[in-house]
């Protein structure tokens, strides 16, 4: 009896353990989505900064 308890116990911890890591996996994609999102937030961000900043620098050099 006790080799079967033995056994169902840790046949329970390993089906626990893997319902853990199907939702962290469930977690890292949903965080993985929101780092692919706030990069491009990013790159949208630093492009019009370039932008702004090319557009001061020609009014500069033409007001010369």
């Amino acid at each position: 009896m006790a080799l079967t308890d033995k056994f169902w116990d840790t046949l329970t911890t390993v089906i626990k353990m893997n319902d853990k890591i199907v939702v962290m996996a469930e977690q890292m994609k949903a965080q993985q989505q929101k780092i692919e999102n706030l990069t491009g937030r990013v790159i949208r961000l630093e492009t019009a900064l370039e932008l702004a900043l090319a557009s001061r620098e020609r009014k500069r050099v033409t007001e010369r």
